[in-house]
């Protein structure tokens, strides 16, 4: 049975709670920084997938909630609870955390400023949390259309990203580490949008088409192939990627019907689409 530390519960309550306030959703962590509300399907592993649709706690992230009443709820049920999680991808602020850790023998804050001289863009001013294993997560906001996903390692070695269906540990978490806490300076400030240039790096790149047809070709072709094969949770990313790169590679007049098309194919309505592919334009600063 997990031990339970009344004052250390109480705090992280607290900031989990101070967090909701400014609109980010929060899950009860353990010591671990895992959840700390065990499955109610763990028994049953023939169980369907359930994101709570069942009603009971339990569900990781989609427990998240920015209601003090549900929150303190959550807590309840989990008493052993030192932490919190916040979730990202979540209106209002679509969270997208930056972690630079400092576990993988690497530099993952020169990494990070390689990256921005190579790809011109700058880390703007934002929110950074410091780890006590010594490494931060900066916070930036992304999109509300567009869904990034979680990573490890594949932007830089020693940079995970925490996207639509991740977390970030909170700020007054404590674990079997240390305790999480603001870097000074930046506990005020709010998520600063991410950069463009940067954004572009943690979408997921396109698959290689297996059965090119005659209406666009080459890697226009290859980018109808990506949204055509999303699943329900990807189309709209995938279609903002695709979009993006049609409108830095100059394919448009061709390839946005084609896009559009292959989106309404995917399931998504032809008003999602149509808003999807002018976000694109605005963040690539086309017409």
């Amino acid at each position: 049975m997990a031990t339970i530390d009344r004052q250390a519960t109480t705090l992280a309550l607290a900031h989990a709670l101070s967090a909701a306030e400014r609109g980010l959703a929060v899950i009860p962590l353990s010591r671990t920084k895992l959840p700390a509300l065990r499955s109610p399907h763990h028994a049953d592993p023939t169980a369907p997938a359930c994101h709570g649709e069942c009603g009971r706690f339990g569900h990781g992230v989609y427990d998240a909630s920015t209601d003090p009443r549900r929150i303190r709820e959550l807590f309840a049920a989990a008493p052993w609870a030192t932490g919190y999680g916040i979730a990202c991808g979540l209106p209002p602020h679509h969270l997208i955390g930056i972690d630079l850790d400092t576990k993988s023998g690497t530099d993952s804050s020169a990494a990070l400023r390689e990256l921005a001289l190579r790809h011109l863009f700058t880390i703007p001013e934002t929110v950074v949390v410091l780890t006590p294993s010594g490494g931060r997560h900066l916070w930036l906001t992304g999109p509300p259309d567009v869904a990034v996903p979680n990573s490890a390692g594949r932007l830089a070695p020693g940079i995970d990203i925490r996207g639509a269906g991740g977390y970030l540990v909170g700020p007054g978490s404590r674990t079997d580490h240390g305790v999480y806490g603001t870097a000074p300076g930046t506990a005020h400030l709010a998520p600063a949008p991410c950069p463009p240039a940067l954004l572009r790096l943690l979408l997921p790149p396109p698959r290689t088409p297996s059965t090119p047809s005659g209406r666009t070709a080459g890697h226009g072709q290859g980018l109808v192939q990506f949204v055509l094969a999303a699943h329900e949770g990807q189309r709209n990313t995938r279609l903002f990627w695709a979009a993006c790169r049609a409108y830095e590679n100059g394919l448009t007049p061709d390839l946005i019907p084609a896009l559009l098309e292959a989106a309404l194919g995917t399931g998504l309505t032809e008003r999602e689409a149509r808003a999807t592919i002018a976000s694109a334009a605005r963040l690539t600063g086309r017409p």
